[in-house]
């Protein structure tokens, strides 16, 4: 694939690809030792590439016009056969759009020899689809890899903003190690069926959750629309930290209660924003927890929602953000940055497949929602498209980034569905800053690092529902880095910065979530478990 139509594409993805293998299943009419099974795949370069049960017998369907043929015996165990189809799909689509034409040094045709070969020889499908991983790692690029069925559909709700589940936000309580509930998502199943945050999720389906984390939860939580799952729950008086609707205290008794959910289809929103009062004015806040389809639409949203509310600066918080859809990026970058602003510079192979170039891309024409002074906070958890967008802002002189060094991701992958529900990720290109800082495994490094006025308590990156993340404006407050961010706001715009304890005073008047509540300071290992 072209650079240009990666990027078109999400560079991450937006578009799922089917790969360019067909698979012709075994032909069970016929003795083992007579019967053909071949896969086949269209022609790559001058070769193409046949599996049969005889390194002698060839398959009658190869690529019309393939002057040589690679021939490699196919196992009769249907499962290893199966991971030797899913090895030639993944060989195929890394030898056509992987960055390095050069495979890091390595002959791609005699990876394939040896993997086949090794998968022909497994006890075991379990095994023979460890090749695939094997043959993978000698491209030296760790984000090139294949994601099993149950990873990639956890991905593609991340991209899409969009899970068929309960609508539970989840969270495991530090202390105790139980799972309780952060938030229903709002007119979900759970909301329906009165689910309160600080309720326990006891067990799901019979299951006990004791030692559960997140992603064990999510697995049953999770499943087809329409069908259905029965969740335990206790109310305790012990009330989730920041979370107010809990029952207040004394209850004379633990409340247990079994609920039957049925799953729905939900949207999942990536974006959440306050206005904060400081001083004379108010300054907007807005964080992206990752950059899914939904992530432009709500950024736009939340940018003409806090103008309405008078406010005349922005802080952009992508901490913890690990990236998402490229082209999300280049989206938000569209409703702060005006004119042809330069985002980024790709580098991948020519249409030849062979030597790398360079691509600059630019934003079409336009024009930003808002001039307003802004400030974007990133840390160490901050990648791929959160890199790409802030290092946008801060080379267009657009934006101050404070906080700590990025990630450092500059690679882009696009996703292909494989036959057998997984999913092959591949880069496809390296990208650099608009003033070609290399990001690759250096990060950004910010403009100013956060002053030790308060506490550092962002949460990870979950989306975000305004139910459960209400009590974050007022943690707001005393978070070092919206300090600093705010501080240097006020030098911006020549005013004079008020102290830490008038800031914690000030802050508390939000015109959005819970003014009165307490923050906290307790950061739980939150989990989409819906």
């Amino acid at each position: 694939m072209p650079v240009t139509s990666a990027l078109a594409h999400g560079g991450v993805i937006s578009s799922f690809q089917r790969p360019y293998v067909q698979a012709r299943p075994p032909d069970t009419s016929t003795k083992p030792v007579s019967r053909l099974l071949s896969i086949v795949t269209r022609k790559i370069g001058q070769h193409a590439v046949a599996v049969g049960l005889s390194a002698a017998m060839l398959a009658s369907c190869l690529s019309a016009g393939a002057s040589e043929v690679m021939r490699f015996p196919a196992s009769a165990n249907p499962a290893v056969f199966a991971a030797q189809q899913t090895l030639v799909e993944a060989w195929t689509i890394v030898g056509e759009v992987f960055v390095d034409a050069r495979f890091a040094g390595h002959n791609w045709d005699q990876e394939l020899t040896e993997s086949l070969t090794a998968a022909y020889s497994a006890e075991s499908g379990e095994n023979a689809y460890r090749e695939i991983a094997h043959m993978l790692s000698k491209l030296g690029d760790p984000f090139t890899r294949v994601v099993p069925p149950r990873e990639y559909a956890d991905f593609r709700v991340s991209s899409d903003g969009e899970v068929q589940g309960v609508g539970l936000l989840i969270a495991q309580e530090p202390s105790s190690g139980r799972l309780v509930v952060l938030a229903p998502i709002r007119g979900g199943p759970a909301d329906k069926a009165g689910v309160l945050p600080g309720d326990e999720v006891v067990s799901i389906d019979g299951q006990a959750t004791i030692g559960w984390n997140g992603d064990q939860a999510a697995q049953l939580l999770r499943g087809r629309s329409g069908s259905s799952v029965i969740v335990r729950l206790a109310r305790r008086t012990l009330a989730v930290p920041g979370v107010p609707a809990r029952p207040e205290p004394p209850l004379p008794r633990t409340e247990y209660r079994q609920v039957q959910l049925q799953r729905e289809k939900l949207e999942l929103n990536p974006v959440f924003s306050t206005a904060m009062q400081h001083g004379d004015h108010m300054t907007g806040y807005i964080r992206l927890v990752n950059f899914s389809q939904k992530a432009a639409p709500e950024m736009r949203h939340a940018i003409a929602d806090l103008q309405e509310r008078g406010c005349d600066s922005f802080i952009l918080d992508l901490r913890n953000n690990p990236g998402g859809l490229v082209r999300a990026g280049l989206d938000i970058a569209r409703l702060w940055l005006p004119g042809e602003a330069a985002i980024l510079t790709v580098e991948g192979r020519d249409v030849a497949g062979s030597s790398a170039v360079l691509q600059r891309v630019v934003l079409e024409a336009g024009s930003a929602m808002t001039n307003a002074p802004l400030a974007v906070l990133v840390n160490g958890g901050s990648a791929s498209a959160s890199e790409i967008l802030a290092g946008a802002l801060h080379d267009n002189h657009r934006a101050t980034l404070i906080g700590d060094q990025t990630f450092g991701k500059g690679k882009i992958q696009s996703v292909f569905e494989l036959e057998d529900g997984s999913a092959l990720f591949v880069t496809v290109a390296k990208y650099r800053t608009p003033n070609l800082t290399d990001i690759d495994h250096q990060g950004l490094h910010p403009d100013q690092s956060c002053a030790p006025l308060g506490i550092s308590s962002i949460p990870g990156a979950v989306p975000i529902t305004d139910d459960a993340l209400a009590g974050l404006g007022s943690v707001l407050a005393l978070d070092s880095c919206v300090l600093t961010a705010e501080g240097f706001l006020d030098q911006q715009m020549g005013i004079n910065t008020v102290t830490t304890q008038e800031h914690g005073d000030l802050t508390k008047n939000l015109l959005v979530g819970n003014d009165e509540q307490a923050p906290d300071k307790t950061v739980y290992n939150q989990q989409i478990n819906s």
